[in-house]
């Protein structure tokens, strides 16, 4: 059964939901705890204008819903009162130190915000990581107070939404995940897509929703069968459900495989519930007796269970009517496990120590933040959290018999450096079930994988195009660094020395006279090793370096002559006052401390205005601007990344291409045309093709002012009858 919120009207409530699981346990610390509350937060709003109250109620009530221990449900309840002023001490005197300990983890992690500057963003996170690695419950009580602020978001300006709620899919959603709390992810995941893609929400919903009763339909009559076909080989099922996916898993399927609605033939997943592991497998052979499964979509998480410690046979077959239908089929307590996760059998709740399968879970928790405290640079630290919170879709076993879980088409490079840096490092190939392989083989799941090394094999750069796995990039990425940075030096060297031979001297001399100090503050580094090392990768451009290289007397004649050029030129034309520098047509980036640098929209991914975006430092062609979430700009050196933003300007037009899939039929080329230039959106280039399915599917580019306007020209798009998607590549 999935879980369902509880909001409770008033402390005697919650008192009452804790009473009705923790039997003979002392609940007064829930009225100290109330008691407090009140003193701290009467008059005091939540964001969406609702009282605080109300809100550290229905928190603490749903860490009770949890069947949670008390300490947490008073974690809850308090979880916000060390921002009022309640000092630490006073927490840790009334309600012991758990509590305490809880509600300062709770604080740190309420200073994140997914789109604050990058360094102090990645800071935080860390900060978030360790709370929860000290104690999990912290997460647990986050996890809880952010389920409730998701469900309030409407209330709060559009830009907030958007940043709440990306950080929501990003990184909470991810974590209830490695927790097991499979309901809870799905909630946050379905709340997230409603304001990160409004129009692919509402249009989902709707089409859901009149489809509705030939759904139900559906699932009444294979619930049936499914009885029938398990009764004649002697299995009865305590229950058996069917119940529609939600709606973000739907989305991301419809994205992936490209294709329209109708073809999701799985929207439904049907869950059989048995009393032992024996008729679970017995299930299994009947649903594949009577209906054909689908080939790879048979997994076996009950002999090797996940690192969250789910269990269950999932298996895809073809089902009625030839769609195709997911079933999975679990014991009473695998399912329970399955929706609850870590709070199913919670090692905090009659005070004995952790069990074994959630000890594993903790421990996958404490390693996964001590290898992020490895990564240094703000924006790999920040891409490997999401890397490494990627739900595992491959299981791979080492010769031993240990599992390694991984993303979907990793490398044996991936494989290699999920068991220890130096064997990744010198990788030069694997045997997949005794027999060789290329690095670029994709694991498969129950592949036996022995890695092979060579002292004489170094990381390259093309391993990152093979690479799925956060822990792997950021390795190659050191290593090649390391290297990248030993030849920028070497580079670095070569130019200097060259333009200061123009002067008749050299760094040595300018080191031994003292002139360098003043050349590396005027560069902004921190040594002279570092002012080599950026003017070797093009940091410092050449005509900055030969500026800043030049004697005083030769700067002062250069800069004197620029300012007559400038007068002569100011009788015919207007001369612009310094500001941000322009890229692309008319669109205006701001860039901190970055001066006398070309700037360039990237024409791989084309970010338009509202974009969140991030640039990256060329070898001496300036700085290109891309979309954050580039893969392209994510293959690069992080180092290398810099911190830009959109400033408002002129309205102006920015490429961007769309992908827009039709019915085929007579004025369908024209009516999609109209469409577009009836938002005032300009065709740059379109071209067309027929498929095998008779749709029409259009490559477009279009000129529109920002994002705001590409979305409108998207829904009117999306409106038309003849279209089944249109979205943007």
């Amino acid at each position: 059964m999935d879980k369902e919120l509880t909001v409770m009207v008033n402390q005697e409530g919650l008192k009452i939901l804790t009473r009705s699981y923790l039997h003979g346990i002392d609940l007064s610390p829930l009225d100290k705890a109330w008691e407090l509350a009140v003193s701290v937060h009467t008059d005091k709003k939540h964001f969406s204008g609702t009282p605080y109250l109300d809100h550290a109620l229905n928190v603490a009530s749903t860490l009770a819903s949890m069947h949670l221990d008390l300490d947490t449900i008073v974690a809850g309840l308090l979880h916000g009162v060390l921002k009022e002023g309640v000092e630490l001490s006073t927490l840790r005197k009334a309600f012991g130190d758990s509590v305490a300990t809880i509600v300062d983890g709770c604080t740190r992690i309420t200073k994140v915000h997914y789109n604050s500057k990058l360094a102090h963003q990645a800071e935080n996170v860390r900060k978030m990581l360790l709370a929860i690695a000290s104690d999990v419950r912290v997460l647990l009580v986050k996890l809880a107070d952010r389920l409730q602020d998701m469900c309030l978001l409407d209330t709060v300006e559009p830009d907030r939404q958007l940043e709440i709620a990306r950080e929501t899919k990003d990184l909470y959603a991810p974590l209830a995940s490695r927790l097991g709390i499979d309901w809870m992810k799905r909630e946050l995941e379905d709340l997230s897509f409603q304001f990160l893609y409004p129009d692919e929400y509402v249009d989902l919903v709707s089409r859901l929703e009149s489809s509705l009763e030939e759904r139900q339909n559906y699932v009444d009559e294979v619930i049936s069968i499914i009885h029938g076909k398990l009764a004649e080989s002697a299995v009865t099922p305590t229950r058996i459900i069917g119940r529609p996916k939600h709606l973000y898993s739907i989305y991301k399927k419809l994205v992936a495989q490209k294709i329209p609605l109708e073809r999701v033939y799985d929207k439904v997943a049907f869950r059989i519930i048995v009393n032992t592991v024996k008729e679970c497998y017995e299930a299994l052979g009947v649903i594949h007796a009577n209906w054909s499964p689908v080939p790879g979509r048979i997994k076996d998480f009950i002999s090797v269970p996940k690192a969250n410690n789910y269990q269950s046979m999932h298996t895809t077959v073809v089902g009625p009517r030839d769609h195709f239908i997911e079933i999975q089929i679990r014991t009473e307590e695998m399912d329970r496990i399955a929706q609850e996760g870590v709070a199913a059998h919670w090692a905090y709740k009659e005070g004995q120590s952790a069990s074994e399968n959630d000890a594993r879970v903790f421990k996958e928790l404490k390693s996964l933040v001590k290898t992020l405290q490895e990564v240094e640079d703000p924006g790999e630290f920040l891409e490997s959290v999401h890397g490494e919170l990627y739900t595992p879709e491959v299981y791979a076993l080492t010769p031993a018999g240990e599992v390694k879980e991984f993303p979907v088409n990793s490398s044996p490079i991936d494989f290699a450096y999920a068991i220890h840096t130096e064997v990744g490092d010198h990788c030069v190939g694997a045997k997949v079930n005794g027999k060789l392989v290329p690095l670029k083989y994709s694991i498969q799941n129950g592949d036996i994988i022995e890695i092979i090394t060579s002292k004489n094999q170094r990381p390259r750069r093309g391993w990152l195009e093979l690479i799925k796995t956060s822990r792997a990039r950021s390795r190659v990425r050191s290593w090649l660094r390391k290297a990248e940075r030993e030849k920028s030096l070497n580079l670095g060297r070569e130019i200097c020395e060259k333009e200061l031979k123009r002067y008749d001297t050299t760094l040595k001399k300018m080191v031994k006279s003292g002139h360098v100090k003043v050349l590396l503050k005027d560069l902004h580094c921190n040594s002279l090793e570092d002012m080599l090392a950026k003017v070797g990768s093009g940091m410092i451009t050449i005509p900055h370096l030969v500026k800043t290289l030049q004697p005083p007397e030769i700067r002062k004649e250069e800069e004197e002559r620029l300012i007559s050029a400038e007068t002569t030129d100011s009788k015919k034309q207007t001369v612009t006052t310094p500001g941000p520098r322009k890229a692309g047509t008319g669109s205006s980036i701001h860039i901190d401390g970055i001066d006398d640098m070309m700037i360039k929209i990237s024409r791989c991914c084309n970010p338009v205005p509202g974009d969140p975006i991030m640039g990256f430092i060329t070898n001496g062609r300036g700085i290109s601007v891309h979309k954050a979430e580039c893969v392209n700009l994510r293959a690069t050196d992080p180092q290398r990344w810099i911190d830009v933003e959109w400033i408002t300007t002129e309205e102006a037009g920015h490429r961007v291409e769309i992908q827009v899939s039709a019915e085929n039929g007579k004025g369908v080329f024209a009516a999609i045309s109209a469409a577009i230039s009836a938002d005032d959106a300009d065709i740059v280039e379109i071209t067309a093709r027929t498929t095998p399915a008779d749709t029409a599917d259009f490559h477009i580019a279009v000129e529109v002012e920002g994002l705001e306007h590409l979305q409108r020209v998207l829904l009117h798009l999306r409106q038309m009858d003849q279209v089944i998607t249109a979205r943007r590549i």
